[in-house]
């Protein structure tokens, strides 16, 4: 395969331009005129954040992708699928009140909001995955395959299990129903270190399944109802909870890598990562630490591995920022250290995109072309 060319611009503006006519510039130079347009359908695919969250992306680029969809005659809306976890975005009106509250409407981005797997999170259709190891059948959200062209607005940012999350991730995992997304979570179980735990109940506010309890001021949880999404790892501020099965994360990424390619086969695809405001967890999440390395800008690219392989590489780079998790770790070396490996060191972002290169959605060789 002949390397992707992936376009980039950084975060420079000056008095010249603001960084939404940069992003306009940006993927009209790296091709989204070639797709045809005209009166067909397009899902933007993207993250409206957890309430509490203020990392996602600012509704200012939904506008401008928007903005020049419709230049091109296309009918664009944004979406994306319900939560498996508790919190602001587990069934289709809280999903919409907390886009709202984030500040994405019809006034400040020029289109509607579509939940792409329904009310409740059931509404998916099953798609076959051609070549698919651990996923035969993925189950995507119905408005997601609905659409004639698919564009995916990524925040680049890092991902307690799967080292960072950018285009495959907010695919893959991001277009899953609530039941796709239970199918790729469901690899590895977590268990409690007791010694560890100080009993402060903030794992059992995040499951959502009910298999977390107390026994003598001690969470035990109860593997027949887990259905190991790891929010409960997440949560933990002492690390008394974490994954039972090593494999657990690679095989996550995989089911990712997996789910992304049934999104993406067999209509025009375009993708846009914007690295800015890294943090090092989810926009799942409802916060958000420091982020863990500087600004660096806007890809965009026909190919979703390519452009997630260009954003690691620019990030591993960059110097961590002080006062932040990464910049607080003392044994990590910028000059040899992966940066989300070291933040998360049971993950390895490499089992995504090997995995995805694998299945012929896209290549790791890339030319970078900058736009300045």
């Amino acid at each position: 395969m002949d390397k992707a060319k992936v376009y980039f611009t950084d975060m420079r503006t000056g008095n010249r331009t603001s960084l939404p006519e940069k992003l306009k510039k940006l993927i009209r130079m790296a091709g989204i005129g070639e797709i045809d347009f005209v009166q067909r359908f397009a899902a933007i695919k993207i993250h409206f954040g957890e309430a509490g969250n203020l990392a996602f992306l600012r509704p200012n680029y939904a506008k401008a992708v928007a903005d020049t969809v419709k230049d091109l005659g296309g009918i664009p809306f944004l979406t994306d699928c319900n939560t498996l976890y508790t919190g602001s975005r587990k069934h289709a009106l809280e999903h919409m009140d907390t886009a709202a509250e984030n500040g994405f409407s019809y006034e400040s981005t020029g289109c509607r909001i579509i939940i792409g797997d329904g009310l409740k999170g059931t509404d998916d259709v099953a798609i076959p995955v051609e070549g698919g190891e651990l996923v035969k059948e993925a189950k995507i959200g119905r408005a997601v395959m609905d659409a004639d062209i698919f564009i995916s607005l990524n925040h680049f940012k890092g991902h307690e299990c799967t080292g960072f999350g950018g285009a495959i991730k907010n695919i893959g995992m991001g277009c899953g129903s609530r039941a796709g997304k239970m199918e790729q979570h469901n690899s590895g179980k977590p268990q409690v270190n007791a010694k560890k735990c100080r009993g402060c109940h903030i794992c059992l506010k995040e499951c959502a399944h009910g298999a977390i309890s107390f026994t003598e001021g001690k969470a035990v949880i109860d593997h027949s109802k887990c259905v190991g999404c790891g929010r409960c790892i997440g949560a933990c501020n002492f690390d008394a909870i974490r994954p039972t099965n090593d494999s657990a994360n690679a095989d996550l990424c995989k089911k990712m890598a997996e789910y992304a390619k049934a999104v993406v086969d067999g209509r025009p695809c375009f993708h846009i990562n914007i690295a800015a405001d890294i943090s090092p967890y989810c926009d799942c999440h409802g916060e958000n630490d420091a982020p863990i390395l500087p600004n660096i800008g806007i890809f965009a690219s026909f190919d979703p591995v390519a452009i997630d392989q260009a954003c690691a590489d620019m990030c591993n780079a960059q110097k961590p920022l002080p006062n932040s998790v990464l910049g607080e770790l003392a044994q990590y070396d910028p000059l040899k250290d992966d940066a989300f490996t070291a933040t998360f060191p049971t993950t390895d972002w490499r089992v995504t995109l090997e995995h995805a290169e694998k299945l012929g959605i896209g290549t790791r060789e890339y030319e970078l072309i900058v736009m300045k």
